[in-house]
């Protein structure tokens, strides 16, 4: 083991954070299993994807099935997953989104949707929020507030941010675009946000909320883009965070729970917003575009969405686990808040130097937890676990994270 972690000093680039002291060895379900033995609970699905669990027997007979048939092609050739995948998102939306690029990270979904929007609109600024986070390629960091703003250098010019809301947000919300006026030169192309701010705190903006920041961007000739990486297929009790709001948004960006873990990303828009992109010679061509091994795999997680009526799932383990978590929250005064919908909960910690012991001791019980740390707000749990966990496996999380707590 030695030996693993001194390669690890010598060969691997320090991208983010520490690297957990485990050595995964597997997973399975709702749990990793390390070298040595020890079983740890994800309440992460990963890193907040593995929305059918890991190794899911379905995902896992359709990508052998599928990579000895057909795994890449020319990003120019076409194949029946991709357009079967396309068509059966297509399906699950609004009639007004129906056009899909398939593509592979969250980061090169909003690349491709800011590129996008600038193109159709003919302007070039973005206004995200600022506790956002949307990607680490240019244009998405360039929206990104939340971390990593420091040290390298420019960022995309015109990028704007807004307050994520709170108190009398309709006041916060006017305020902040008189500011976004004043700073424009009167090239505004979009405002990108997440219904649900992960590493920003999970914060969930109010009910009418995104409905009046939509007609902001109407009155300013702006696209509305939505960022439902982590949100979106079921994780919140509906297919997407933005159904509870109904208001639709002119791009919507998919990631992280579409391939189940794997690659899988997709950029959905209207047909209208796609003409004009195509009559002015949108270009956003890469390796893996429109990949067939992927997209087959994007088929089984809709088959097994709909087959087991997940997104009713996730409502109800939803209430489970929120119920769990208030009743931890009402025996432990470090405990400030508890907040989310369905199966994307936060549980935030007043006291920030206690947040890393925490989490730590959650490890050392068995049990794998992700904690955002904001200035000024101490500490945010980030809790989604897989859609597919059973009532027994939360009970089992929500009884190491009350010890965890409680030791601290």
């Amino acid at each position: 083991m030695e030996t693993f972690w001194d390669d690890v000093d010598r060969h691997l680039v320090r991208y983010g954070g520490t690297f957990t002291r485990e050595i995964i060895d597997s997973a399975s379900g709702s749990f990793l299993f390390t070298e040595d033995g020890r079983r740890i609970l994800d309440f992460t699905s990963g890193q907040m994807s593995a929305i059918l669990g890991h190794s899911h027997p379905r995902i896992v007979e359709t990508v052998q099935r599928q990579i000895a048939n057909l795994d890449h092609l020319f990003s120019g050739m076409l194949s029946r997953p991709v357009v079967d995948l396309a068509r059966r998102l297509s399906d699950t939306l609004p009639e007004s989104l129906s056009k899909v690029q398939l593509l592979t990270t969250g980061a090169e979904s909003n690349e491709a949707a800011l590129r996008m929007a600038k193109l159709v609109t003919g302007k070039h600024e973005v206004v995200a929020f600022a506790r956002s986070w949307h990607g680490m390629t240019a244009a998405a960091a360039a929206a990104t507030y939340s971390a990593g703003r420091k040290g390298y250098g420019p960022a995309t010019p015109g990028n704007f941010a807004i307050p994520a809301p709170s108190g009398d947000w309709q006041a916060q919300l006017d305020l902040a675009f008189d500011l976004i006026d004043a700073q424009s030169v009167g090239s505004l192309a979009a405002c990108i946000v997440e219904p649900i701010l992960s590493s920003g705190g999970i914060l969930e903006p109010p009910p009418g909320y995104f409905a009046a920041l939509s007609a902001k961007c109407r009155e300013r000739g702006m696209l509305l883009i939505m960022d439902e990486a982590q949100t979106g297929l079921c994780r919140t009790g509906n297919w997407y965070a933005f159904e509870r709001d109904g208001v639709v948004p002119d791009i919507l960006t998919l990631s992280k729970t579409l391939g189940a873990g794997l690659p899988l990303a997709a950029v959905i828009t209207s047909a209208e917003i796609e003409a004009e992109a195509y009559a002015r010679n949108y270009l956003f061509f890469t390796t893996h575009v429109s990949d067939p091994l992927v997209a087959a795999v994007g088929n089984t997680v809709l088959d097994v969405l709909v087959e087991e009526r997940l997104d009713e799932r996730a409502a109800k383990l939803g209430a489970f686990l929120r119920n769990g978590l208030d009743d931890i929250a009402a025996r432990h005064s470090l405990v400030s808040d508890v907040r989310g919908r369905g199966l994307l909960v936060g549980l935030e910690i007043a006291d920030e130097s206690l947040s890393a012991p925490i989490t730590q001791k959650c490890l050392d019980l068995g049990l794998h937890m992700n904690i955002v740390q904001i200035p000024g707000m101490g500490g945010v749990f980030r809790i989604a676990p897989p859609l597919t966990a059973s009532e027994e496996e939360l009970a089992l999380g929500l009884g190491i994270l009350d010890e965890a707590i409680g030791s601290a």
